[in-house]
């Protein structure tokens, strides 16, 4: 059948490499590992078909991990350092710091790069009172004070998200001038944030002008910006900070393939669990089309 690497473990990446894999194909996902997954950084997750309680996003991610695994998904914890056509022009060459791996295609699940603040306590409490999506986690803090770090559309996009469940909603613009216009209802603080305090989780948020905010949760909503250099060097084409797909996960450069995140829209599990399945399919499709191309594999859906 031929090979597929998935750059990225995360949900769309695995799910990516179910599909390929059951589809015939070799399968190979290279990756960090969880600690540059947005999976590592959710607390809980509820909102997700088949779960009965809530999970954390790091039991999830290993969950998919050993499924992959079960049906010969080969797992590589490497940097990606580029991603080129191999010396014919019939694959890729994807070149780590410590692996060099040979495709006949690719499937970018890199996810997306969330911004954050570089001051002390943020790194302490991801996941016990600061997160990154209200869409995921608002239910959490029904009747409790909360803060989104942002101030621009996507920071006002969160604030109203949190607005029918907290108790009350602050925006953090951290010195930064509003770009989005404010509904009475949540209170805006312009000061520079120095820190984050705590015990077992967020307490309060300390101000450079020495005051404070006490505080149930904190939402950062600083931007999200797409995982696209790799995509960009090697003739993808993109909109904005996201890589543009057909709607099997297909870039314009033949073989090459994306999910999840790194493409824009809903930054959920959910979305990037089905656009990886589309993506390994088309993979499989695309590698028999290769090696059979007098067989219409055009409604390929199983092996």
């Amino acid at each position: 059948m031929g090979n597929v690497v998935i750059i990225g473990s995360g949900p769309a990446g695995v799910s990516a490499a179910l599909y390929a894999r059951r589809g015939g194909a070799e399968v190979t996902v290279l990756s960090k590992g969880l600690s540059l997954s947005g999976l590592a950084k959710a607390e809980k997750i509820e909102n997700y078909y088949g779960l009965s309680e809530s999970v954390s996003g790091a039991e999830l991610y290993a969950r998919g991990i050993e499924g992959a695994k079960n049906i010969g998904v080969e797992f590589v914890e490497d940097e990606l350092l580029s991603l080129m056509f191999n010396d014919t022009f019939t694959g890729f060459k994807i070149t780590g710091k410590e692996h060099v791996l040979n495709a006949d295609s690719v499937i970018l699940a890199t996810g997306a790069y969330r911004q954050s603040l570089n001051i002390p306590g943020v790194k302490e409490f991801e996941g016990r009172g600061i997160s990154y999506c209200a869409t995921c986690d608002a239910f959490f803090y029904r009747g409790k004070t909360v803060a989104v770090v942002g101030a621009g559309v996507y920071a006002m996009h969160e604030a109203q998200a949190l607005l029918p469940h907290a108790a009350q909603v602050f925006m953090l613009t951290n010195g930064t001038e509003l770009a989005a216009e404010v509904p009475q209802a949540i209170r805006v603080c312009t000061a520079k944030i120095a820190a984050i305090e705590g015990g077992e989780r967020v307490e309060k948020v300390l101000f450079a002008d020495g005051t404070q905010l006490k505080l149930d949760g904190i939402f950062m909503a600083l931007g999200t910006v797409g995982s696209t250099a790799i995509a960009k060097k090697i003739g993808a084409q993109l909109d904005g900070n996201h890589i543009q797909i057909d709607a099997h996960g297909a870039t314009n450069v033949p073989g090459l393939f994306a999910a999840g995140d790194c493409t824009g829209g809903l930054l959920q599990i959910a979305k990037a669990v089905y656009q990886g399945a589309e993506a390994g399919l088309a993979a499989v499709r695309y590698l028999r089309n290769k090696r059979f191309p007098s067989v219409n594999n055009s409604n390929f859906p199983h092996p």
